[in-house]
C-alpha cells in the first residue's frame, strides 16, 4: 500500500513540475506579445521611465494617431496593400503545391526523380542567394513595384517547402481510393478534385496559415521588389514610421504593430483545428 501510495505521489509531483516548467515557458513566450499591447497605450516617458506592464492610463490616442501615420497614406491603404498582396499569393501557393505534389505523387513522366531531386535542392538554398537572380529578371520584365513579383513565382510553384509537405500527404493515401475512383469513370482531374482535395483540407489549410504568415511579415522581399508608399504593405510601412518621424512615438508603432498582427492572430486561431490535423496527417505514411 505504501509503495502505491509513494508511486502516485512521485507521479502527481512529477505532473506538477511539468505544468510548472509549462506555465513559465509559457509566460516567457508569450509576455513579448503582451508587452507590444500594453505599451500601445504607453507615452514614451512612461515606456522608458516605468517598469510595469501595465499603463497608468489607458489612452487610444497612439491608436489614432499611428493609423494616420506620415504623409498622404493612412495604414488603411497600407492593409489594403497587404490584402491585395497576401490573398492572392497564397491561393497561387495553394494550387501550385497541390498541382505539383499531386503530379509528383501519382504520375510517371521522365525525369521524375532528377525533377524531384531539383526541387528538393532549392529548399537548401538560402533566400539571400536567389535575391540577386530574381531581382534582374523581374527587372528586365519590368515587375518591380508590382505585385507579380510576389504572385508570379507562388502561381508557378515555387514554394518547394508547401510541395514537400502536400506530397507527403499525397503518398499517405492508399492507391486503392485512386483505382475505386478510375472504376467509377473519374479522370485524373476528376479524383484530384472528388477525393484528394476534400481529404487534404487540413494540409491545405496548413499551407494556407504558414503562407500568410510569412507573406504577411515578409520584410525583406517587400524592400526589394516595392519601392511605391502607395504600394506599401503594413511590413514597410511600420519602418516607414521611423524614418518620417524625428521624435519616435513608440506608443504608436507599438498600436500599429499590434493591429498588424490581429489578422494572422484571428486566422491561426480559427484554423488552429485544421492546422493541427494538417501538421499530423502531412507526418503519416502507410
Amino acid at each position: 500500500m505504501n509503495k502505491k501510495l509513494i508511486g502516485v505521489s512521485k507521479r502527481a509531483v512529477t505532473s506538477i513540475i511539468k505544468y510548472v516548467f509549462l506555465i513559465i515557458l509559457g509566460f516567457v513566450l508569450v509576455y513579448p506579445f503582451f508587452f507590444m499591447v500594453f505599451a500601445s497605450f504607453k507615452s514614451n516617458e512612461e515606456l522608458f521611465g516605468s517598469a510595469s506592464i501595465f499603463p497608468a492610463q489607458y489612452s487610444f490616442e497612439p491608436f489614432i494617431e499611428g493609423w494616420q501615420a506620415a504623409g498622404q497614406f493612412t495604414f488603411t491603404t497600407f492593409y489594403a496593400n497587404t490584402f491585395v498582396l497576401v490573398i492572392p499569393t497564397v491561393i497561387g501557393t495553394v494550387i501550385s503545391s497541390v498541382l505539383v505534389g499531386y503530379g509528383f505523387a501519382r504520375f510517371r513522366f521522365p525525369f521524375k526523380k532528377i525533377l524531384f531531386t531539383l526541387m528538393i535542392a532549392t529548399l537548401m538554398l538560402p533566400n539571400a542567394i536567389l535575391v540577386i537572380p530574381r531581382y534582374i529578371i523581374f527587372r528586365e520584365i519590368g515587375w518591380l513595384d508590382t505585385y507579380f513579383t510576389f504572385y508570379i513565382p507562388a502561381l508557378l510553384g515555387c514554394s518547394s517547402f508547401f510541395t514537400y509537405m502536400l506530397l507527403q500527404f499525397f503518398r499517405s493515401v492508399p492507391m486503392e481510393f485512386d483505382e475505386a475512383a478510375f472504376i467509377d469513370g473519374c479522370n485524373s482531374f476528376q479524383l484530384l478534385y472528388r477525393v484528394h482535395v476534400p481529404l487534404l483540407k487540413p494540409s491545405i489549410i496548413s499551407v494556407v496559415i504558414f503562407q500568410t504568415i510569412w507573406t504577411w511579415n515578409n520584410f525583406f522581399d517587400s524592400l526589394i521588389y516595392i519601392n511605391s508608399i502607395r504600394k506599401f504593405p503594413l511590413s514597410l510601412a511600420l519602418k516607414l514610421s521611423l524614418d518620417t518621424q524625428a521624435d519616435v512615438s513608440w506608443g504608436q508603432i507599438m498600436a500599429m504593430a499590434t493591429l498588424s498582427m490581429i489578422p494572422c492572430v484571428i486566422l491561426f486561431f480559427a484554423m488552429q483545428k485544421y492546422f493541427v490535423e494538417g501538421v499530423v496527417s502531412t507526418g503519416i505514411k502507410g
